[in-house]
């Protein structure tokens, strides 16, 4: 089964940066959509930034000139750069791929187990 894994959460103070890392284990043959989503306590899942195959991006509008996303398809990985953090910008973020295993037809949805990032003052 394909994994996940998702580096880089922490605290940091207002202002300050933090990026986020995710690696899908191997056994992928396909890679499409990435995205970095976010979820508070209590709160649905809100997709934060996602980027395609032909790096074609997109951000919520809180974080658009904040954050970065980009992707290296040969390390399987996707990044997010997090620059002038606020409070607000503290919940847990998720991974997301739309990948393909080996030997399989079909395109699956998968997730990590998600990265705490606090912003404290």
């Amino acid at each position: 089964q394909v994994q996940l894994v998702e580096t880089g959460g922490g605290s940091v103070q207002p202002g300050e940066s933090l990026t986020l890392s995710c690696t899908a284990s191997e056994g992928i043959s396909g890679i499409d959509n990435m995205a970095w989503y976010r979820q508070a306590p209590g709160k649905q899942r809100e997709l934060v930034a996602s980027i395609t195959y032909g790096a074609v991006k997109k951000y919520t509008n809180t974080v658009k000139s904040r954050f970065t996303i980009s992707r290296e398809d040969v390390k399987r990985t996707v990044w997010l750069q997090m620059n002038s953090l606020k409070p607000e910008d503290t919940v847990v973020y998720y991974c997301n791929a739309d990948h393909q295993p080996v030997n399989s037809d079909v395109y699956s949805d998968g997730w990590g187990q998600g990265t705490q990032v606090t912003v404290w003052s």
